[in-house]
């Protein structure tokens, strides 16, 4: 696999897609089932640019905590920058297999589109309820790419594509066996529920509008690996926009949100 290095301007473009009004109505969910209370210890793994954890720390006050970690230091200074005027928000580089905090030093943590990218599940999650207090709880939402329906004039190139981005991930079908791993870190799944990310017409500010220019750019660096050749490549990305001019467009993938207890 190829795993997406999150430099300034890739951080940049992702903060871009969390910024739509799709994605903000996921963070409200998230936030919603997390139920964060006056006072209360949270973390946040793989905290990107911070827009979820500067909202937990205003809901969570002066009196709580909030703390963020995530492997990307261009993410975690562009997290930092969001919540420099919170200071019960702090920002960590580290990494969800060894997080760097105190056994039970939170009562929440939530994680948001990032274990996916992590190669060793079982040591994370033991990870995640080490630094969780006795009957903490913990939120996790992630996407099964193999639930994505997106129109082509090509299916079988779009295949490919797909098969080619799906590479940037250790496990693009995560949420299919997530619930088992839960149980067997000894958590509680508390509650499961699909959140979809869809489009049936052609918005650019919407998560689809975002991601298909990231998995355009991904497909071109990697796609040779795949059977996909430039001419291909460009292909593709044509016939997507002639499906935008001709208002055919659709777009659907669904995520999966997990609520599990210590």
């Amino acid at each position: 696999m190829s795993q997406l290095q999150f430099d300034a301007g890739r951080a940049r473009s992702l903060e871009a897609v969390y910024l739509t009004p799709d994605v903000v109505a996921q963070r409200a969910r998230v936030l919603d089932l997390v139920g964060a209370s006056v006072g209360e210890r949270i973390l946040d793994i793989g905290v990107g640019p911070g827009l979820l954890a500067y909202d937990l720390a205003r809901l969570v006050g002066e009196r709580g905590s909030v703390a963020g970690v995530d492997p990307s230091s261009a993410m975690i200074e562009a997290a930092a920058l969001r919540v420099r005027d919170l200071p019960h928000a702090t920002m960590h580089v580290g990494d969800a297999r060894a997080l760097p905090f105190d056994d039970g030093a939170f009562d929440a943590a939530v994680s948001t589109q990032v274990y996916e990218y992590v190669d060793d599940m079982p040591r994370a999650l033991d990870e995640l309820r080490r630094v969780l207090a006795p009957r903490g709880r913990a939120l996790i939402l992630d996407t099964d790419w193999r639930s994505i329906v997106w129109h082509s004039s090509d299916a079988a190139r779009m295949e490919r594509v797909l098969e080619c981005w799906d590479d940037h991930l250790f496990d693009p079908h995560l949420p299919a066996r997530l619930g088992p791993m839960l149980r067997k870190a000894g958590f509680t799944v508390r509650w499961v529920e699909i959140l979809p990310m869809l489009a049936p017409r052609w918005q650019p500010t919407s998560y689809p509008g975002g991601m298909f220019g990231l998995i355009h750019a991904y497909v071109r660096e990697h796609g040779d690996r795949f059977g996909l050749d430039p001419d291909e490549i460009a292909s593709w990305y044509e016939d997507q926009l002639d499906l935008i001019r001709r208002d055919e467009f659709f777009f659907s993938v669904n995520r999966y949100i997990f609520v599990a207890d210590r």
